[in-house]
């Protein structure tokens, strides 16, 4: 499926908030709205990330015009905004907060957003991209995987007792992306 992938504009900022909402909400295994409210807050805001410097947050349109999917782009690791030590990496650019509405799940959608921000780490001259998932996303993970990212222990923590794994892709000096 072809997708446009784009910065988002201000009048996508409710209706992607919705989407990703409704994205992790319906995530087997991961903590809903009443046991997370703060990061269903985030999710539903997810626009204000776009008000930030060096943040970009970009989403997937079908040919139809309809919203696929979004994704946050970080250009400096220090407004990563995650726990764990991931803020503290240098020259690195960070990835998060995917999702892909379900009826465009195993479409790319997916692969095109995390692709977009790869191509944007390397304009900047990045030499990692660093992101984190949790077991209740194993679509991701495979994805990631495939695409060449690390699981990096490292970079692991927890959020309110749910196990968050960091994964990190080193870009080639020569300025592709290795996958």
């Amino acid at each position: 499926m072809s997708v446009d992938i784009r910065a988002v504009a201000p009048r996508e900022y409710q209706a992607l908030g919705q989407l990703m909402v409704e994205v992790y909400s319906r995530l087997e295994g991961f903590p809903g709205p009443e046991e997370q409210p703060g990061y269903y807050d985030m999710l539903a805001d997810i626009g204000q990330f776009n008000e930030q410097p060096g943040i970009r947050v970009l989403v997937a349109l079908t040919q139809a015009g309809e919203l696929a999917g979004g994704v946050v782009y970080f250009d400096d690791m220090a407004g990563y905004g995650s726990g764990g030590s991931a803020t503290h990496e240098v020259n690195s650019a960070g990835i998060r907060l995917l999702g892909v509405a379900d009826r465009f799940r195993g479409l790319g959608v997916g692969r095109a957003l995390t692709e977009a921000c790869l191509e944007l780490a390397h304009a900047s001259g990045r030499a990692q991209v660093i992101l984190h998932t949790t077991a209740a996303m194993q679509v991701a993970w495979k994805l990631y995987t495939r695409l060449g990212f690390e699981r990096s222990p490292d970079l692991d923590f927890s959020q309110q007792g749910l196990p968050v794994f960091g994964f990190r892709l080193q870009l080639e000096a020569a300025g592709k992306s290795a996958s």
